[in-house]
């Protein structure tokens, strides 16, 4: 053998040793290189928050605090729930309401809470000042009355604001738990009972092209003066069927006039009770505020005629 042939047979045997070695140094590297480091998992996409007090009614459709704590006019309830509460949030409203005619004066003050704008709890403190009247009656000057209600709505059927293209109106049923303090004096002037429950449906439609609401309500009671002479009497000491009705007119987005009409039962032979009405505007500047005024007829209240007077009551709340 010539020695070019072993040269050459000695320089690719050290060529293939050389390509064994740099393929043993690469794979022990790559064998102690940190593998990759996984993508990140995506981070969870936050479930959707519920505000609890979006308060996204239209302005008035709250209604205002009526003279018993419910939702509605100042004499009437109404089927709205109270609060500009949506379907998934809770709203809540207090009033103080002031009544003054020529013998009387009638003070209520209390809270209501809405419930996803189908249930509604109310509670209404009502002080009846007798003034002078109780000094002729033998009571004492400024004798009071004082009577607790605590009411329960529940919304039927029907949207005042979205039910626009058809006649159906917004519905509700309702109830009204009374309590009078002053079981005696009930009883001598011929009351049956010092506490009694109302029941009642309302039917409330907001005609919006039109700015006008209509409301009817029917109320089955025992209540002489809402209870505040007690329930029942010497003259009828069962329930009777009455009828309260309201007109309102939006003058704008912020003010509404109109009226009201609620009869009564005439359970009390001591004392002759008349249908009551009302002329009232009521102004929202802002959701959470809003102020009525109203000339009030109540007709004839414990012996004393034609008690007219002046209605005054503000209501705050989200």
């Amino acid at each position: 053998m010539g020695l070019r042939t072993v040269t050459a047979t000695a320089i690719r045997w050290r060529a293939a040793g050389l390509a064994v070695i740099v393929v043993a140094i690469a794979t022990a590297a790559q064998a102690q290189a940190p593998a990759p480091a996984p993508p990140p998992a995506p981070s969870p996409t936050p479930a959707s928050s519920v505000d609890l007090f979006d308060s996204g009614k239209l302005l008035v459709t709250s209604g205002v605090s009526q003279i018993e704590g419910a939702a509605g006019g100042g004499l009437t309830p109404w089927a709205l729930i109270t609060g500009y509460e949506t379907r998934d949030a809770i709203g809540a409203n207090g009033h103080y309401t002031f009544v003054h005619t020529g013998s009387y004066t009638l003070h209520s003050a209390g809270a209501s809470l809405g419930l996803f704008d189908r249930v509604e709890l109310s509670y209404a403190r009502e002080i009846f000042d007798t003034r002078k009247v109780g000094g002729k009656l033998g009571l004492g000057n400024g004798f009071t009355f004082n009577e607790d209600v605590f009411g329960a709505k529940l919304r039927v059927a029907g949207d005042a604001v979205y039910d626009q293209d058809t006649l159906m109106p917004q519905t509700a049923i309702g109830l009204q738990y009374k309590r009078n303090a002053q079981g005696a004096v009930i009883h001598a002037i011929g009351g049956k009972s010092a506490e009694g429950v109302d029941f009642y449906g309302t039917a409330t439609k907001l005609f919006l092209d039109q700015s006008v609401l209509l409301n009817a309500t029917v109320r089955a009671t025992r209540a002489n003066q809402l209870g505040i002479l007690g329930f029942g009497g010497d003259r009828n000491s069962g329930y009777s069927a009455e009828f309260e009705g309201s007109a309102a007119y939006l003058l704008s987005r912020k003010t509404a006039i109109g009226f009201e009409y609620r009869t009564k039962p005439n359970n009390l032979r001591f004392a002759a009770e008349n249908r009551w009405l009302d002329v009232f505007i009521a102004y929202f500047p802002t959701r959470n505020v809003s102020l009525t005024l109203a000339a009030v007829d109540l007709g004839d209240i414990a012996l004393q005629r034609r008690q007219r007077g002046v209605y005054l009551s503000v209501q705050a709340g989200f």
